[in-house]
């Protein structure tokens, strides 16, 4: 039994001894090379600094030439030559790229010719260049913003100078030795009825003449409202750019030039706005089509092919969803602006197929003498009053109206007259503006259609020669009251003639040098003027 102890002793002895010569050997190891226990971690970190210099196949640097040449694949990732090729070969055409497991195929690896590749972090160099972005449009819109608020603060100090004068004017009458209160008071008032009797006989002063093209070939004006610009149609100042035809834009506001639009390819002969204030423009041209022109963006958002050329076009005033367009045929094409396919109405002439000259609507007057609404379409063969009855349906009313020589039927919708300009003729050897009244004969029985006509009201004469097809003017006068006037380009003498449509006298005549096309009167910030365009220039006169 003793014995047996003594050996189990001795056993466990000997491998006390043997755990504690390991332990020394394992320490000593360590203390002799201390660079192995990093050796991982420089490893780890060899490969990262290495990552964009190796294949991920087979852990080796690719080469600028040779089998294990720099490749990559459609998803852009980097491989050697020879591991990718024999990677996809091995797959075959089940072959996914060892990265991205996208689909690839042979023809998909592409060589690439590049000593080393190293990504640039330019993340903050971009979100600098979208800063700076940021703050020109800023700019860009402050500028604007500056822009309207020193335009808004001249047109008041324009206004606050005329009060101011006005002022002074009446401290001078008061001012005046012998007047009382009273006499002040009777002076003044006297003074005020003088200059609204002088404003009421007023005229118009030559304000600014603008250059619209160099070239010439202007033809017709019009004014937007909303926009409180100009548009005088031209040819395109760049032609071998952007050929073809358009208009420009001249702010009322300053007077100055803004900008060209083209719309058409072949000459414009008619514009015109409807009464809502969403600055659409319609515009006719002989390329055979009409077009609805966003003055908002400048950019046509319709176009409606007629087929034929066309010389004139208006709005429908009592629904501003119809468009009528007036054909060199003689016809009138009613368009729908919901419906972009076709015209929904065509209105055959009654006589000869004349081109239509001019298109004015007439709107609906419950309370007036004539209260229907509908379109006058003239041409050299006279004058037809489309009556709109409901919707699309037209009933036709020839008016009594001279043949072979009318060029322009224009309309003044409050008063329900129209301005009928007839070319000089061998009986009749000037030209004439005959302002008729439209007027409704009430129907005998209940068979009968009631018929619609006019009858002249006062003649105006002018000059000897009318080549061209002028569009003249009849608009309620500045001076108010009731009053109109009427306005027509003389080609003898180069110059507008402005007649009182009551008395049916000469007012005045304004100097164009060239032959007016076009007359159009407007309103702006409380002011009357009125644009004449010539074949190159744009002059404005203003109401005093």
């Amino acid at each position: 039994m003793r014995r047996r102890c003594t050996a189990v002793l001795l056993m466990i002895s000997s491998l006390v001894s043997l755990v504690a010569l390991c332990a020394i050997f394992i320490y000593s190891h360590v203390v002799s090379d201390p660079l192995a226990s990093s050796a991982p971690a420089l490893r780890l970190s060899q490969g990262d600094e290495g990552e964009g210099e190796t294949c991920s196949i087979c852990f080796e640097p690719w080469t600028t030439s040779g089998e294990h040449r720099l490749a990559t694949l459609r998803c852009g990732h980097l491989f050697g030559y020879t591991c990718i090729a024999r990677w996809v070969k091995g797959q075959g055409q089940r072959a996914r790229c060892p990265q991205c497991n996208k689909k690839t195929k042979r023809t998909d690896i592409v060589l690439l010719y590049a000593r080393k590749l190293r990504a640039l972090d330019n993340t903050e160099q971009e979100s600098m260049k979208r800063s700076l972005e940021q703050e020109h449009s800023l700019r860009r819109k402050a500028e604007l913003e500056s822009a309207q608020c020193r335009l808004k603060l001249q047109v008041m100090t324009d206004e606050c100078g005329e009060l101011h004068k006005q002022l002074q004017e009446l401290k001078t009458l008061m001012a005046q030795p012998g007047c009382g209160p009273s006499q002040s008071s009777a002076t003044s008032l006297s003074g005020l009825f003088q200059r609204q009797d002088s404003t009421q006989g007023g005229h118009y002063v030559f304000s600014k003449a603008v250059l619209v093209s160099q070239v010439g070939g202007c033809r017709v004006l019009s004014y937007c409202e909303p926009l409180s610009c100009l548009l005088a149609s031209q040819p395109s100042p760049h032609t071998s750019l952007v050929p073809g035809c358009g208009v420009k834009k001249m702010s009322t506001l300053n007077l100055k030039v803004c900008q060209y639009i083209p719309i058409h390819v072949k000459q414009i002969r008619g514009l015109a706005f409807n009464r809502q204030a969403d600055s659409l423009l319609l515009s006719a041209a002989l390329d055979n089509t009409i077009k609805l022109t966003s003055l908002m963006t400048n950019t046509v958002v319709q176009t409606y092919n007629t087929g034929k050329p066309v010389w004139s076009c208006c709005w429908c005033l009592d629904n501003n969803n119809y468009v009528y367009a007036g054909l060199s045929n003689g016809s009138v094409l009613v368009y729908d602006t919901r419906d972009t396919s076709t015209h929904v109405q065509e209105l055959q002439p009654l006589r000869s197929r004349c081109p239509v000259a001019s298109l004015s609507y007439v709107p609906r007057a419950a309370s007036s003498s004539f209260p229907c609404g509908g379109l006058i379409a003239g041409s050299l063969d006279g004058g037809c009053f489309w009556e709109q009855v409901g919707g699309t349906t037209y009933r036709p009313h020839m008016l009594p109206l001279e043949t072979g020589g009318c060029t322009d039927i224009q309309v003044q919708p409050e008063s329900r007259h129209c301005l009928v300009t007839y070319r000089p003729g061998r009986s009749k050897p000037s030209l004439r503006c005959v302002l008729m009244e439209l007027n409704r004969t009430p129907q005998q029985d209940a068979t009968q259609e009631p018929s619609c006509s006019c009858y002249p009201v006062q003649t105006f004469s002018a000059g000897s020669s009318c080549k061209l097809l002028t569009k003249n003017a009849v608009f309620r006068s500045p001076a108010g009251e009731g009053s109109t006037l009427v306005c027509a380009g003389d080609e003898a003498t180069n110059s507008i003639m402005v007649w009182d449509a009551g008395s049916g006298s000469l007012i005045q005549k304004l100097s164009a040098d060239l032959p007016v096309l076009d007359i159009c009167p407007f309103e702006v910030n409380q002011g009357s003027y009125l644009a004449s365009l010539t074949e190159k220039m744009l002059k404005i006169y203003k109401w005093e």
